[in-house]
């Protein structure tokens, strides 16, 4: 089996928004490898997709657990798709440590992108959804998701990590286009103007 089976099939879920309790809160580990997990799974990848994101942590459609999926390119455009739990991030360090500072953005504040340096590499060691020890080497924007979305299951979210006037702008900007995302978006599809 493998995680083509479980990126096709699943349900849409409401997108929990930042401000939410379970988007600011450590998450628990993964300890059951059943098919409640992998329905989970099935569900974020539709979820990631209706909404066009590369990652997705399973906080952010409020589940507190130590999960999460990924369907995003590297440095070469090599889309690369995954989902791992408990997931532990390794990051270089000393002279292989090399930060890239681009803009970035969250399903969960929707309209809002400001740039964030973070190290172009990343590594995720972690369990597949059946239990299996797997690891991620990620480039370019996947490294990028690798660290968004670990960071998810610690509670932090990226505008954390800015300067106060960035994450003031970033909240402006998301105030500024809130309106075109419904309260149970995806579920209530993205308005394309303000005329809607």
């Amino acid at each position: 089996m493998g995680i083509e089976e479980l990126t096709t099939g699943g349900a849409l879920r409401r997108i929990t928004r930042w401000g939410e309790p379970v988007m600011h809160a450590p998450t628990r580990p993964v300890t059951s490898f059943d098919d409640d997990l992998r329905t989970l799974v099935r569900d974020m990848f539709a979820t990631m997709e209706a909404s066009h994101g590369v990652g997705l942590a399973a906080t952010q459609v409020g589940v507190d657990l130590s999960l999460f999926v990924y369907d995003c390119p590297d440095e070469d455009d090599v889309n690369r798709v995954g989902a791992i739990c408990n997931p532990v991030l390794i990051l270089p360090e000393g002279d292989q440590r090399n930060l890239e500072s681009t803009d970035e953005g969250c399903l969960s504040l929707p309209g809002g992108y400001q740039p964030l340096a973070r190290p172009d590499k990343a590594s995720v060691t972690g369990l597949d959804p059946w239990g299996n020890p797997v690891t991620v080497h990620g480039t370019g924007l996947l490294a990028r998701c690798l660290q968004h979305e670990t960071d998810h299951l610690k509670g932090t979210v990226f505008g954390d990590r800015l300067s106060n006037r960035l994450r003031r702008k970033l909240y402006a900007q998301h105030e500024e286009l809130s309106h075109l995302y419904p309260e149970d978006w995806p579920l209530t599809p993205r308005k394309t103007s303000a005329a809607e």
